[in-house]
């Protein structure tokens, strides 16, 4: 009971063929064994390493667009109403909600600056454009607001290039001012929308009812995020007021 298990391996018959293949099959075995520990453990080491350092997975994460990279709390700087908006924006026209953020903080800009409800600038764009900054009519207009540039190059800085009216931030403000301007001129909401949209000889105000029939469902999504948002006693929290009134007359 003394003798090893390789002194006993060495007193066995050398001639004995099964026992040649039993032991080039447990070597060719013990060697896969020893490459497949090989490569866990590298890729064990490798992955530490990576994960260790966070700067790494920042350099990673930098090189997908802006608009793709997203990041908590994203929507500090418009009101609740807008950012309800914004989420049903997103789903009807299929338009990443990062990409729209910008487009919403220039309505909600432009519309405390003249005085008209950033819905209703909303509700204008998704009328003209979709929410395509590139869109273009038959007639030369440009960006999320369909401004015709010959006619409203005034209003853009003196500083700005010819691209100007397709950077949704210019055009919104450009845009909001021609509506603004129109309202004023017209008389009414409904008479400036007229306007605004080229078709004030219509009677029947088409073009008004589909601004105001999109600013009423961005209206309705506002109150069910509300709702939805209310506490257990049933009674909504009150949002905070809109930084402006709904326009009628400028």
């Amino acid at each position: 009971m003394s003798t090893t298990l390789s002194q006993r391996y060495l007193l066995l018959p050398r001639n004995n063929p099964i026992l040649s293949y039993l032991h080039i099959d447990l070597a060719v075995i013990g060697l896969a064994g020893m490459l497949f520990l090989a490569a866990w453990a590298s890729n064990r080491l490798d992955f530490l390493s990576f994960s260790g350092r966070p700067q790494a997975v920042a350099a990673v994460a930098g090189g997908a667009p802006a608009s793709l990279q997203g990041s908590p709390g994203a929507r500090p700087t418009i009101n609740p109403a807008m950012s309800a908006a914004l989420d049903t924006v997103a789903q009807r026209y299929r338009v990443s909600p990062e990409a729209l953020q910008p487009v919403f903080e220039a309505a909600q800009a432009a519309a405390r600056s003249r005085s008209l409800d950033p819905l209703l600038i909303i509700a204008v764009i998704g009328i003209e454009s979709g929410f395509n900054p590139y869109a273009q009519s038959p007639m030369g207009a440009l960006g999320l607001m369909q401004v015709i540039p010959r006619y409203h190059q005034d209003k853009l800085p003196k500083a700005a290039g010819k691209s100007a009216f397709l950077d949704p931030a210019s055009n919104v403000q450009v845009g909001a001012q021609v509506l603004q301007e129109a309202i004023r001129r017209q008389g009414g909401l409904m008479e400036g929308l007229q306007y605004y949209g080229g078709v004030s000889d219509d009677p029947e105000q088409t073009y008004a009812n589909r601004v105001i029939a999109e600013k009423q469902r961005l209206e309705q999504a506002t109150r069910r995020k509300e709702a939805a948002g209310s506490g257990a006693d049933g009674k909504t929290a009150p949002m905070p007021s809109r930084s402006t009134p709904n326009s009628t007359a400028g």
